[in-house]
């Protein structure tokens, strides 16, 4: 197993706190020397807070964990593709590399809808790889999201 594979098997971990919280399975860690310094999970809803994805809240806690918004010694690995909002506070926070899951078709803003990290676009440039944990975390998303469909089915 890979260092990348490891740690989002981390992120996966807390994709399942969010699943079993009913939030959308979308898990965070952010990895400074080979140490994890930050973790996170989606809790929109249980918080009733629209900007508290995962990625949000990891980068908060490792800008409080090292004492510094500029985290360019810094991987962040997330389950799913980022969003616009967190595309931009990683790139704003200066991240060295963004590992993700699966493609996110909708919202995505790294393969999907656009690409925020396209070299050059900003001053800061963050690598981006895909992590090969694709299928554990897409069946995670397919049976959170049809229980969800089936709920709101059972209760119309």
């Amino acid at each position: 197993m890979t260092n990348d594979e490891k740690y989002m098997e981390e992120a996966y971990q807390e994709a399942l706190i969010a699943y079993q919280n009913k939030e959308v399975p979308v898990g965070c860690v952010i990895v400074v020397n080979d140490k994890i310094i930050a973790r996170a999970h989606n809790e929109r809803h249980t918080k009733k807070c629209s900007i508290y994805h995962a990625e949000i809240l990891a980068i908060e806690k490792a800008c409080k964990a090292l004492n510094r918004w500029i985290l360019d010694d810094a991987t962040i690995y997330v389950t799913l593709e980022p969003c616009n909002m967190c595309s931009g506070a990683i790139i704003q926070s200066r991240i060295k590399k963004l590992v993700y899951g699966v493609a996110q078709p909708k919202y995505g803003c790294v393969e999907s809808t656009l690409n925020l990290f396209r070299e050059g676009l900003f001053n800061h440039t963050v690598k981006v790889e895909k992590c090969s944990l694709n299928e554990k975390i897409e069946n995670l998303m397919k049976n959170f999201f049809q229980e969800l469909r089936e709920k709101k089915k059972n209760s119309d």
